[in-house]
């Protein structure tokens, strides 16, 4: 090659730009993504990509998510997206990671919010639901539910889910309302379905009761007394043994006459109450006093005189409330003392002329009130179960055990409350009724109330009209949690086969993410009460049972496979409707000899969550939607079939606990083998939303504005197991993080427009940099997918963003641009780099489909140009295992770090204005570890650290070379290069080296022209 100065002609006119192999590719930088996804979820149907996916996966080990159903009643929030996108990444990412997992979106249809909307369309009519058919009246709640089935499946759909969109289920299909009666038919077949009379608590407002789970606590004032009653009698207790003894008593309680004086004092929250009030409870671990008042106001309710039997370490604090201004305390009272004790009710003037026992309870502590429990079994979980406990005891002491009906299902004081029939204590709206006033006034007339006040505390509201719930002893049906099953299943232990043992044994065998989500459950079940699963209302699956009335509470319930047969033909021919079609039953128990006569046909509806517990039985053993799935009894092992729960953490105490108790019930394990419990979101201050504040995000508007995608990457990057936060600020910031990812992909497929097959090169010939990519690739791949399987999306997106911002955008493809635009089309470099970008967009393109599925499939479409496919239909892109080279990757960490120091001292040329670009520069670099300089020596440093020259020397550098701290023994000096700029690749070179045939560009550019001119002379 000889030297010789190019002609200025040659120089002026000579355009190089077309001669480079510059990205080209028709993938935009704008995404456009609210206008293009619909665009790509018309091409999914279009080819019918859910179809393809079943086709695909065909055989292989399945993963079900079965999803836990949203209710009917209006647009999704963000809420509703935050759940259906995590449960698309994991359905997607299963996929791909090889298994079968099918996604059937599901409904909740029965229940209050419904049936509310269709009573509130009637009285704008001015109709009566009274006075319409059940049927006609069911039939609009089906209508209203069907409507807006319709209008989120779109929405869920626009989000990117996919799905058997067109064969989703509902909890009011006839097959489903037919299965769940054949559900709650098992329980009565197995003795765990009865009918009792319990405080259940109640709603007033929507004039139903409600289960726990249907309860959610809010702050409440309510108003407080302290209440006398009057002792009646000290008798020994029977059973002396037990309590410490009470010869000699003391001196003050040895005088009858101060013990009759005497009174116990209660506190309570709900004064109105205090009618249904059947005893008093106290703890033997409690030290009690006799206490005196002996200075109070006059005109004081805590009379000077007044004797009180009060906790030791309470009494201060209810004098205090009492305004007593002196008190003393007079004696000790033994708890064996209280044992045999019994009172007179507060109002007893005015027809509660019955004794009130005091029954020793585990639940009364020294904390706060006085020391005794005012209990009224009619009002009272714990009130009921210690009065049960003790009835025959109380019995034996003729003391009346009935525990009464004070309240009837619209608030009111029932015939059972004399003197006070007809207050209420609420109203239709939740607001305070009449009745504690009303109560609070007799007990001052009486004499027994001591002070009266408010608190403010958390109390139970209904979760749907937001109004506050009381508790009122009436008939319902429940399922039993520790009555034995018949006829049971072997356990192996010596633990009795009853419904809450399976679910505790159950809960163990489920893999819980996160973990705490195990223990979380593990409580309420095990404080968890019978289940209350009648509802009084229209809208639902009736309890398809019918019973027999053999008195004194006491019933008979039919059990006969014939009629239950019958029934569930019905239902799954006409719907639940066909209960109420027939109002005694008669066609269902005169075919098989029985008379509606003797047989009462059971009106009320199942609780809702029954009919969402039941969903595995009508969905997963379903064939229309889960062709050849093992059924409710499979685990995982070897490579079998796994179900997975997701929902929000409220479901532990919702459809988690009712499918876990339902299955358990019916098939004698948990339906699933998975649960993943998702935190709630919150606005970007970390408060609720709420309409009235205008903080609602709502993720229809992020979608017109941004794009699903950029909903799908906020949801990934986040700690889905906390709460999560939202808001303009929060959305824009992944707007900028997806447009980092987008424009990275959008280069790789610039890039590769000018990748062809027959270019590739074998790993064994690459450059030490393509293999450290690869290896890079080889040690990327079991992360993601190790994240995938961990259901660990935070750390999917944070491991691709850092490969595709750190290691290829700002350094690998940062160092590979001059060769991919400049390198001869024949360059054994060139290849090798375009081989690698093909691996990596093959990689990061399948890796984050399950996240950016849009933006994803788009980038395939537009590498492969193929329109009837998708990225979706492909797995994870594998890494070759022999890809991975830990000690290479180990060198150009080192090296790495060298290039850290180069592009620091570069940096600060730059901002001088000495330099503009790196090629600019000729640096020196000081290198003082030998074995370092060796590895630098080896490679093109210059080429690393993109300048035009690099000298390498030995020692620590001069004082003023710029160093990074954290890269000691390393030192840069800059230096401008030498030589003339390259009009072509744009690096200086010596003149003297160029080819006189392109004189102002590089030998290597040069080499570039002739194969570029001779490939078009080829084409022409």
């Amino acid at each position: 090659m000889t030297t010789a100065s190019p002609s200025p002609a040659d120089s002026a006119t000579r355009d190089y730009t077309q001669t480079l192999f510059l990205p080209q590719t028709a993938f935009p930088m704008r995404a456009g993504l609210p206008q293009k996804e619909p665009e790509i979820l018309a091409r999914w149907k279009a080819i019918g990509l859910y179809e393809r996916l079943r086709a695909a996966a065909a055989g292989r080990p399945r993963f079900v998510l079965h999803d836990g159903p949203p209710y009917a009643n209006g647009n999704i929030h963000i809420g509703h997206a935050l759940n259906k996108i995590l449960k698309d990444m994991v359905t997607r990412s299963q996929q791909m990671a090889g298994f079968d997992s099918n996604y059937v979106p599901g409904w909740d249809c029965h229940g209050l919010p419904i049936e509310w909307k269709i009573e509130e369309e009637y009285r704008t009519k001015g109709k009566n639901k009274d006075a319409v058919d059940p049927v006609e009246f069911r039939k609009e709640c089906r209508a209203f539910a069907e409507k807006w089935i319709a209008i989120q499946s779109e929405e869920f759909q626009r989000l990117g889910v996919t799905g058997d969109w067109s064969n989703y289920y509902s909890t009011m299909a006839y097959h489903a309302e037919a299965q769940i009666a054949r559900e709650i038919m098992s329980f009565a077949m197995s003795d765990q379905l009865y009918r009792g009379s319990k405080p259940v608590m109640w709603s007033v407002v929507e004039k139903t009761a409600l289960a726990e789970a249907e309860v959610e606590y809010q702050d409440y004032t309510s108003d407080t007394v302290h209440i006398a009653f009057p002792i009646a009698s000290v008798v020994p207790h029977p059973h002396g043994r037990e309590h410490p003894q009470i010869d000699p008593l003391p001196h003050v309680l040895a005088e009858p006459a101060m013990l009759r004086r005497a009174s116990i004092v209660i506190w309570t929250t709900t004064p109105w109450t205090i009618p249904g009030n059947r005893a008093i409870a106290y703890s033997p671990r409690i030290e009690y006093g006799l206490y005196c008042v002996d200075e109070a106001p006059e005109g004081n309710w805590a009379r000077i005189g007044a004797l009180y039997v009060l906790a030791d370490k309470l009494a201060a604090d209810v004098f205090k409330a009492a305004k007593v201004e002196r008190f003393s305390r007079l004696a000790e009272v033994p708890a064996a003392l209280l044992a045999g004790m019994t009172c007179r009710h507060p109002l007893s003037d005015r027809g509660y002329e019955f004794p009130v026992p005091l029954l020793a309870g585990d639940h009364v502590t020294d904390d706060a009130g006085t020391g005794f429990v005012h209990t009224a079994p009619g009002h009272g979980r714990e009130d009921f179960d210690i009065w049960t406990a003790n009835r025959t005891a109380l019995e034996q002491r003729h003391i009346l055990t009935a525990i009464p009906y004070t309240v009837d299902g619209d608030g009111f004081f029932t015939a059972d409350a004399p003197g006070f029939t007809g207050k209420r204590i609420l109203t239709d709206k939740g607001e305070k009724g009449d009745a504690n006033s009303a109560v609070i006034a007799a007990l001052s007339a009486a004499g027994t109330l001591v002070s009266r006040g408010r608190l403010k505390h958390s109390y139970p509201h209904s979760w749907r009209s937001k109004k506050p719930v009381i508790f009122r002893n009436t008939p319902q049906w429940f399922i039993a949690m520790d009555k034995p099953i018949t006829p049971g299943v072997p356990r192996g232990s010596n633990e009795p086969d009853t419904l809450r043992n399976r679910a505790l044994k159950a809960i163990r065998e489920t893999r819980w993410v996160p973990a705490s989500g195990e223990n979380r459950i593990t409580g309420m079940i095990e404080a968890k009460p019978d289940w209350v699963i009648s509802r009084q209302r229209a809208w639902g699956v009736p309890i398809a049972v019918f019973y027999k009335d053999l008195g004194h509470g006491r019933i008979d319930i039919l059990k006969d496979e014939r009629v239950n047969t019958a029934i569930a033909a019905a239902f799954e021919a006409e719907g639940a409707d066909a209960w109420f079609a027939s109002a005694d039953g008669a066609r269902f128990l005169e075919p098989f000899g029985y008379s509606p006569k003797e047989w009462i046909k059971v009106t009320d509806i199942l609780d809702v969550w029954f009919d969402s517990g039941s969903t595995h039985a009508y969905t997963l053993e379903n064939s229309t939607h889960f062709p050849g799935l093992a059924g409710i009894h499979r685990k995982r092992d070897g490579g079998r079939d796994e179900v997975m729960y997701l929902e929000g953490s409220d479901q532990h105490r919702g459809w988690f606990h009712s499918s876990l108790i339902e299955s358990c019930g019916t098939r004698g394990r948990a339906p699933f083998d998975v649960v993943l419990t998702h935190g709630f979101v919150l606005d970007e201050k970390g408060e609720k939303m709420s309409k009235s504040i205008g903080n609602v995000v709502a993720p229809q508007d992020i979608m017109k504005t941004a794009g699903a995608d950029i909903l799908r990457l906020w949801v990934a990057a986040s700690d889905y197991s906390d709460d999560l936060r939202i808001g303009p600020k929060i959305v824009e910031s992944f707007v900028d993080q997806y447009r980092k990812l987008r424009n990275t992909m959008r280069w790789m497929l610039g890039t590769l427009a000018h990748f062809r097959a027959e270019d590739r090169v074998e790993f064994a010939a690459m450059p030490e940099l393509e293999r450290f990519v690869l290896h890079r690739l080889a040690e990327l791949e079991p992360q993601v997918r190790g994240a995938y399987a961990a259901f660990d999306y935070k750390k999917v997106v944070a491991l691709l963003t850092q490969f595709m911002t750190s290691d290829l955008s700002a350094f690998y493809f940062d160092v590979r641009k001059d060769a991919l635009y400049c390198d001869p089309a024949s360059s054994a470099k060139r290849k090798a780099a375009l081989c690698v970008v093909e691996y990596c967009f093959r990689s990061i393109t399948t890796w984050l489909a399950p996240i950016l599925v849009f933006t994803c499939d788009e980038a395939w479409l537009a590498r492969y140009g193929n329109e009837t496919d998708s990225v979706h239909l492909h797995l994870f892109e594998p890494a070759d295992p022999m890809w991975r080279d830990d000690a290479l990757a180990g060198r150009w960490q080192q090296i790495r770090e060298a290039r850290r120091v180069v592009t620091g001292g570069l940096e600060l040329e730059r901002a001088a204005k000495r330099i503009g670009s790196s090629l600019e520069a000729a640096p020196i670099l000081h290198v003082a570890d030998a074995p370092l300089r060796r590895i630098l020596q080896e490679i093109d440093f210059a080429e690393v650290c993109i300048t035009s020259s690099l000298k390498l020397r030995a020692g620590e550098g001069p004082k003023d070379a710029f160093r990074l701290a954290d890269v000691p023994g390393i030192a840069v000096e800059a230096r401008p290069a030498a030589g003339v700029k390259c009009a072509r690749s744009w690096r200086y070179f010596d003149p003297a080296t160029a080819d006189t045939a392109f004189p102002d560009i590089t030998p290597r550019d040069a080499q570039a022209m002739r194969e570029w001119e001779a490939a078009r002379r080829r084409a022409a």
